[in-house]
């Protein structure tokens, strides 16, 4: 039953370092006010108001991110590097008879030395990239691509290819200065299981700080290393109060190796994310829907089969037999597989939708009939600037141009729905696929608004006429890059997604911008209240 416990991490790592993606925060570029596109900015209590806004989803990013950090230290835990040291670091600091406040003062001190060096490596983090460069990662094509390398990389190491190692001289040093004795030894016994561990930690925690990094908040790889390094010290301070509890922990074997392969293919799975990425912005069209469907179908597949035991790597013990543990894991990974499959022909399949190219990357989707989904309500049928670069939502035709949008709205006498959107937002998929669908909303949208959507990441270059360069030297090159100004300047955020309702005379919120809303009777609500302040 506890090794259940313990392997039940597996499956709460990768669903929380998703979670840690939240908010989706594109790089913000600024511009001239020369162009027609750049509006002046709203008035101040507007711009106070999206401020507020726009920092809410950050608070909440921060919490998803030291949450991710605690089920990749609990998952580090687990592996054949740092679980079996757990009785021999306990063991020194209750042996010689010492009083057990003595054992636990040592024990606790230990443990927060773990955290004050993990802590600091995520603040060096931090320190050399800066605010910025963290904020252009989630949507840089180079970054993206270099992430999916690297996950590549760190799956390889969990499935057995090699093992990434730090220099022994540094091991040895550590270990040499940990006999000292006294806080300066327990700080070198902390260093020392920090390096001597980095074959096993370093993928997750590499994984750990791409994640945090790409959501673009400051403090996010501190905070990543915080709740990492938590979750790995509360158990040696925890056993060393109560060593009579380190005999249920189950002992150590081929099962601690098995860990570190499950965790293998789920970096593998997530690397995926990062080179869809890169697909989406650049426009190659490459990484489609289906394909990227099918990968994660094999991956999850050969998981399943690695839990029966019908598939073996190098460091791999002898399976006599498939315990209930493993079966119950096998038969989560085989179910999760089966679910993903009618999604190869349109199935919106929800709960994973966040994560998954857009549908309008279907190339076969019988839901639709003919590949896409039918647009419902009043909409506009011409073509629009930039309908050949972008894919349409499914059920939506939506203008990707300002301007353009703008000057059919004050036509048709309609307000404006902007969707501040990005190729690499999660959550932007995720209304998309989960709560534009619902029929109050999608019938408010295509009928009383002109919806224009602008992708504040996209790489494609504007026309030379658009060109420009800022008073403070920054280059406006790339479409993204002009929309990213358009949503700073006048709107006072970054995040994305974010949903303004306009005026399209006054060119001013009709109410307070939104961001993500997964309940579709709220999202409604929220579109309804800009229709009442519109009409009146």
């Amino acid at each position: 039953m506890k090794k259940i416990i313990f392997l039940l991490f597996l499956f709460i790592t990768p669903v929380l370092f998703a979670a840690a993606q939240t908010p989706d925060t594109a790089g913000v570029a600024f511009s001239s006010d020369t162009t027609a596109t750049v509006v002046k900015p709203a008035a101040k209590q507007t711009a106070e108001t999206t401020i507020a806004k726009a920092a809410r989803p950050e608070k909440r990013s921060l919490w998803a991110i030291f949450l991710a950090g605690v089920a990749g230290g609990f998952a580090a835990l687990l592996m054949p590097c740092i679980f079996p040291m757990l009785p021999l670091t306990v063991s020194f600091f209750t042996k010689g008879g010492e009083k057990k406040g003595g054992a636990v003062g040592k024990a606790s001190l230990y443990g927060l030395f773990i955290i004050v060096i993990y802590v600091v490596l995520g603040l060096i983090i931090t320190v050399i990239f800066g605010a910025d460069a963290l904020n252009s990662l989630s949507t840089n094509g180079v970054f993206n691509f270099f992430f999916f390398l690297l996950l590549v990389a760190f799956a390889a190491s969990f499935l057995g290819a090699f093992e990434i190692t730090l220099p022994s001289s540094w091991v040895n040093k550590m270990d040499a200065n940990a006999d000292r004795g006294g806080f300066a030894g327990l700080f070198f016994m902390a260093a020392t299981l920090a390096l001597v561990s980095f074959s096993c930690t370093g993928p997750i925690i590499g994984t750990l700080l791409v994640q945090a990094a790409t959501t673009g908040a400051l403090l996010g790889p501190a905070i990543g290393m915080f709740g990492f390094s938590v979750a790995l010290a509360i158990p040696f301070a925890v056993f060393a109060m109560f060593p009579s509890l380190m005999q249920s922990l189950p002992k150590s074997g081929g099962w601690l190796n098995s860990v570190k392969v499950v965790l293998g293919f789920l970096e593998l799975a997530l690397s995926l994310k990062f080179l869809s990425n890169v697909d989406l912005a650049y426009h190659w069209h490459l990484f489609d829907r289906e394909v990227f469907l099918v990968l994660w179908i094999v991956i999850a597949a050969l998981g399943g089969f690695y839990l029966l035991g019908k598939l073996k790597f190098s460091h791999d013990s002898e399976i006599k037999y498939v315990s209930v543990p493993r079966l119950f894991l096998a038969i989560i990974v085989f179910a999760f597989t089966v679910y993903l499959v009618p999604g190869l022909w349109g199935a919106p399949l929800k709960s994973v939708s966040a994560f998954l190219p857009p549908m309008s990357t279907q190339d076969f989707d019988l839901s639709s009939g003919n590949g896409q989904g039918a647009v419902t309500g009043s909409v506009n049928t011409v073509k629009h600037k930039y309908a050949d670069l972008f894919d349409k939502p499914k059920g939506f035709d939506p203008y990707f141009d300002y301007d353009e949008g703008l000057a059919y709205a004050k036509k048709v006498h309609k307000p404006v729905m902007i969707d501040f959107t990005g190729h690499a937002c999660v959550n932007c998929r995720k209304m998309e696929a989960n709560v534009w669908p619902d029929p109050q909303v999608s019938q408010t949208i295509n009928q009383d608004y002109v919806l224009i959507q602008l992708y504040v990441d996209d790489k494609t270059d504007l026309a030379a006429a658009e060109q420009m360069t800022t008073p403070e030297g920054r280059a406006i090159k790339t479409i993204g890059n002009k929309w990213s100004y358009l949503q700073t300047s006048k709107f006072a955020a970054n995040s994305q997604p974010f949903y303004v309702l306009l005026d399209p005379e006054k060119q001013e919120p009709l109410v307070t911008p939104e961001g993500a809303n997964y309940d579709a009777a709220g999202y409604a609500g929220f579109l309804q209240s800009g229709l009442k302040a519109y009409h009146q």
